[in-house]
């Protein structure tokens, strides 16, 4: 039972599709059993947005308290990203997506004299 409530788009994208290539199916797959469990422990969850073929950089959406939390920028890099370069060499890079919303938080909380 995930506390977080996910959009039909959300859900079809995190899980494997057919029409996806071998890479990316190996990381919905790594992502859907061995991220999202541990993600939906602490009450957030996190989602496949998409793979650049070219640059190797894999976008995720993170949601629930992951979203905006100040531990996810350590959970993405130094568990996701370095969990999906080890089993997909493809891979290069884990990035977050955020929509305006979460940037304009992120903006406006951002205070670099602090």
């Amino acid at each position: 039972l995930s506390l977080v409530k996910k959009t039909d788009n959300e859900a079809r994208s995190s899980e494997a599709d057919e029409d996806d290539d071998e890479v990316v199916s190996i990381i919905k797959m790594l992502l859907e059993e061995q991220v999202r469990p541990m993600v939906q422990e602490d009450g957030g969850d996190i989602f496949f947005k998409s793979f650049d073929e070219k640059t190797g950089v894999v976008q995720v959406k993170l949601a629930g308290s992951c979203a905006g939390c100040p531990s996810s920028t350590v959970t993405l890099k130094n568990g996701v990203e370095n969990m999906l370069m080890y089993h997909v060499p493809e891979v290069t890079r884990v990035d977050e997506v955020l929509d305006e919303e979460e940037l304009n938080e992120r903006t406006l909380s951002f205070n670099p004299t602090d």
